[in-house]
């Protein structure tokens, strides 16, 4: 392909300058309409990814509650208790059961110096940082540890808001001693707070709490992992045999769902990505479909184009032009209005992406300013990868090709006088 011929699918563009633009402008709109699709699911699911990254996605939350049906002879709206006793007799029954931790949560006056806040306080085993990725960076102390929980030790992780607020003049925290109530407790650890979900509360050991504020043996509430328990079916399982396990320790009836709240992650988790897995494979056969609409319109486009031209192909015939060389004209000036066109698409639909993408981040960063509880989302960083941009692009410009390659084929066929003859 010399200049010449360049120049000559030029003019022949400019010349049907509408015909040029549809075929042009239905590559760039399947390939636009394909990325954005794509970046919305890529969306949702870096969304649901995010607001499931602060605990781990087999974790299982117990707490005790009332009853609602009677057992053995004992009444209904019977309390149920739990101790630390529990603990040990859930990990006994339990093989499935990894790391496990008690709760017990109140809310309580934290002071220093001048300085107050009424926070979130929760006493815990050492467990529940790995349980909840609870992340402490180096520099910034420790979470709670064994010694602490055998020592009952007045120790206390605070989360950064809480540091932010109490040691307001440049103060480290670590070594601080903070008040709860009328107690004095000694700053081990701040650390990571990546969730803005919720006010994040400060961690003590588990004893400590208990022999300080709940007379000793009560908990609130028991968190653990589950090893092996990847499917709906052997969740159910486990939940079922806990539930009795749990009703021969306290007598309640295991099927008295009102005795024992239980939420599990890991059923939550595969809820959403069972509902993501359906969007994305409806966002892909809704781009797929928009894309095979761009193929159909410049396959038709291309049919249009052919067709129009058979009298110049026949002309050119006629005066000693070979059809390979007609045929190459066609196929250049498919691939120069499809790249060029997809390319277009391409390049709109990633900066479209990519902007709304810059938008969410901004928006994120000042909420995160402004303070906690403000950015979570269930739609992040909708962006596509590149690879498939390019490879979308390049299917439309293959079918570009083969859409002008098979009429222009048929079209050479044709003997130079039947051509010369349309009208």
């Amino acid at each position: 392909m010399d200049f010449d011929n360049f120049r000559e699918i030029w003019s022949t563009m400019k010349k049907n300058k509408l015909r040029t633009f549809l075929t042009g402008f239905a590559v760039a709109w399947g390939i636009f309409m394909l990325i954005v699709l794509l970046a919305a699911g890529n969306g949702l699911r870096n969304g649901i990814a995010f607001n499931f990254n602060f605990l781990s996605v087999n974790m299982v939350e117990v707490w005790a509650r009332y009853t609602a049906k009677p057992y053995n002879g004992l009444p209904t709206n019977r309390r149920i208790q739990f101790t630390e006793k529990d603990v040990d007799a859930i990990k006994r029954a339990h093989p499935e059961v990894d790391l496990i931790s008690p709760v017990n949560y109140r809310n309580d006056t934290i002071s220093f110096g001048k300085e107050f806040l009424t926070g979130r306080i929760r006493s815990v085993y050492p467990d529940f940082a790995k349980i909840i990725y609870v992340t402490i960076l180096p520099g910034n102390g420790r979470f709670i540890n064994g010694p602490d929980l055998k020592e009952r030790r007045k120790v206390i992780v605070l989360s950064p808001r809480m540091s932010e607020i109490l040691f307001r003049d440049s103060i480290a925290p670590l070594g601080q001693f903070v008040k709860i109530g009328k107690l004095m407790f000694q700053v081990v650890g701040v650390y990571k707070d990546d969730n803005k979900t919720d006010t994040p509360p400060a961690y003590i050991p588990f004893t400590t709490g208990q022999m300080l504020f709940e007379g000793g043996y009560r908990v609130n509430e028991i968190d653990f992992t589950l090893s092996g328990v990847e499917t709906e079916a052997a969740s159910e399982e486990f939940e079922q045999r806990f539930r009795e396990k749990m009703g021969q320790r306290h007598r309640f009836d295991p099927s008295d769902k009102n005795a024992l709240g239980m939420w599990n992650a890991g059923t939550e988790f595969r809820m959403w990505q069972g509902m993501n897995n359906g969007i994305a494979l409806f966002i892909w056969i809704v781009g797929i479909g928009t894309l095979m609409a761009g193929v159909v319109g410049v396959s038709n486009i291309m049919l249009v184009t052919v067709r129009e031209r058979r009298r110049e192909f026949g002309i050119r015939k006629a005066i000693g032009a070979k059809p390979s060389s007609i045929l190459q004209l066609i196929i250049i000036e498919s691939i120069i209005v499809t790249a060029v066109f997809g390319y277009v698409g391409m390049v709109s639909g990633i900066g479209l992406t990519e902007l709304i993408n810059f938008v969410m981040e901004m928006n994120d960063s000042g909420n995160s300013a402004a303070g906690p509880g403000e950015n979570t989302t269930v739609f992040r960083n909708p962006t596509i990868n590149l690879s498939i941009a390019m490879s979308a692009t390049f299917v439309l410009i293959l079918a570009g090709v083969l859409a002008g390659y098979f009429p222009a084929r048929k079209a050479m066929k044709i003997s130079a006088i039947e051509a010369m003859r349309e009208e």
